[in-house]
């Protein structure tokens, strides 16, 4: 495919004459063609007006018409067919059979978004009619549902081109919800941006819709992305990335005279808690496991486990040495970018460098390592050296994880007590452990959005019950997912209707219930209309 190097926007291509940049192949260190050049000032903000202009039409459409869009956007991907993979392998060093799956993610998210809008009761449609007669007061006609916010602002992410990226799945829940989206590409993966740019672009025409539904915007995230953030004309923010970016991105949207929501997924360490029991029956297995989940995509998930928590005793002894024989032999393997690599090894020597941290394993390196390469390193220390160093808790996004032993089930619990806000937490146990674990799993509960038992948290499934988020620092707002169906909530706020009559109302409030949907009535779930005279 022939890449224009420009940004999107509102159905046009930008202009050339901004600073420019290039993809590069992190397995070779080679840049990529073409030149990308980054948007201007003056053309982003034509092209955020041009959403706002859309979103009047946009919010209006039912729920099968941004189905059928998010529908044809997967017509459009599965189109482009092998180049899109190759160009998303050669800007990533993802192996192609992750980004085959990560594809299928894509799409099969983008379908499940078109069912939930196409059955339609997630708007969460709430009446409470008219009590004209009761005392001491009557009660007028009271309707509630969701509408949607307005233009959203999506970042796509380093570790998912596909997946959380231009059509990911911030993106396919603002369409969703009504809102018209603006992505701002990520500076790694600018060619993959813009054919999925290309595709969106295509099923917004296809569909009829104003072509400010959608643009895609390059530019550095300090730069264009705060200035797009601060833009009147955005009504929230969905970012996934580091720590840093998304509180630059929450301050800046507070700061605005109008301020608007960030919906950020920033940091985590996914801490695992290995009770005796389970590591008595099945140690060389959870070593296994455990490996297997921080060196999954060389430790750039957002749910690797970077803490592991275990009770000093024989058990333990023995999946330390398993863990450590397995370290040894696991691969190296391509980081996505040269910035990650060099944070990874950073963040890595930081707590490596603290006091009472010993390596427990690490992955030898190969006669001719590749330039963005990354080794799994495993370190140890003790629980009462956790507690006294808080900087232990310090996220390394990469091939690492910190093993913490405990002399006691009350230091466990205090190591637990001390963590930050995490995206998951986990334990495993046997039958007598988890029996006497309801404390640390209420603990755990206060800490984490999602509880894992007798697994690992690696990976997120695309679902309706799925919960990706948690108490700050891994998100910005603890109440929201960003995967899963439930997604859809964050670009969407009530509306109470009062005396309306029934021919000015919006059709899922109606009284007859046109759409089918369901709805609370009187405090009662039915998909049944109203009686003409209620």
């Amino acid at each position: 495919m022939n890449l224009l190097g420009k940004s999107l926007l509102a159905g046009q291509p930008g202009r050339s004459g901004g600073p420019t940049f290039r993809a590069i192949n992190p397995a070779t260190g080679e840049t990529l063609e073409p030149d990308f050049h980054e948007a201007l000032a003056s053309e982003v903000d034509a092209a955020l007006w041009a959403a706002a202009a859309a979103s009047e039409t946009y919010r209006a459409q039912p729920g099968h018409a941004r189905a059928l869009l998010l529908e044809a956007i997967v017509s459009e991907i599965e189109g482009l067919g092998d180049p899109l993979l190759q160009r998303a392998h050669a800007e990533t060093g993802l192996p192609l059979p992750r980004l085959q799956g990560e594809r299928a993610r894509t799409c099969g998210q983008l379908r499940l978004f078109a069912q939930v809008v196409r059955e339609g009761s997630w708007v969460d449609a709430r009446i409470d009619p008219a009590l004209p007669a009761r005392q001491p007061l009557p009660r007028p006609d009271l309707r509630r549902m969701l509408v949607p916010l307005g233009p959203v602002l999506v970042f796509g992410s380093s570790n998912f081109p596909l997946a959380f990226s231009v059509a990911g799945g911030d993106s396919a829940s603002a369409l969703a919800a009504g809102c018209p989206l603006i992505v701002k590409a990520h500076r790694a993966h600018p060619g993959t941006s813009e054919m999925v740019a290309g595709a969106v672009a295509r099923a917004v025409s296809a569909c009829g819709l104003p072509p400010g539904v959608f643009s895609l915007v390059h530019g550095g995230g300090a730069t264009v992305g705060i200035a797009m953030v601060k833009h009147p004309a955005i009504t929230a923010v969905g970012f996934t990335g580091s720590h840093a970016a998304g509180r630059a991105l929450c301050d800046a949207a507070a700061a605005r005279p109008h301020p608007i929501p960030v919906f950020a997924e920033m940091s985590s360490l996914n801490p695992v808690f290995l009770l005796p029991g389970a590591l008595q029956e099945r140690g060389v297995g959870i070593a296994q496991g455990l490996l297997a989940s921080v060196t999954l995509g060389v430790g750039q998930f957002c749910t690797k486990p970077g803490l592991a928590f275990a009770l000093r005793g024989p058990a333990t002894d023995a999946f330390l040495a398993a863990l450590a024989g397995a370290a040894v032999n696991a691969p190296p393997a391509t980081m996505l970018t040269p910035g990650i690599q060099a944070a990874f090894l950073e963040n890595q020597a930081k707590v490596a460098g603290l006091g009472g941290v010993d390596l427990l394993a690490r992955t030898e390196s190969p006669a001719s390592p590749r330039p963005t390469e990354g080794r799994l390193s495993v370190s140890r220390t003790t629980a009462a050296n956790f507690l006294r160093q808080p900087a232990l808790a310090t996220e390394v996004f990469g091939p690492f994880t910190l093993l913490v032993v405990a002399d006691s089930d009350a230091e466990l619990a205090a190591c637990a007590r001390a963590l930050d806000g995490q995206l998951t937490a986990t334990v495993h146990g046997n039958a007598a452990d988890l029996a006497g674990a309801p404390a640390l799993l209420t603990l755990l509960e206060q800490k984490a959005g999602r509880l894992v038992i007798n697994g690992f948290p690696t990976g997120v499934e695309v679902s309706p019950a799925m919960n990706h988020g948690g108490p700050a620092p891994a998100t910005s707002d603890a109440r929201f997912t960003s995967v899963g169906t439930a997604a859809i909530l964050r670009f969407a706020r009530p509306v109470c209707y009062q005396g309306f009559p029934d021919a000015l109302l919006p059709p899922a409030l109606q009284r007859a219930n046109p759409l089918g949907l369901l709805r609370l009535v009187n405090g009662e779930s039915t998909r049944l209309g109203q009686p003409a005279d209620a």
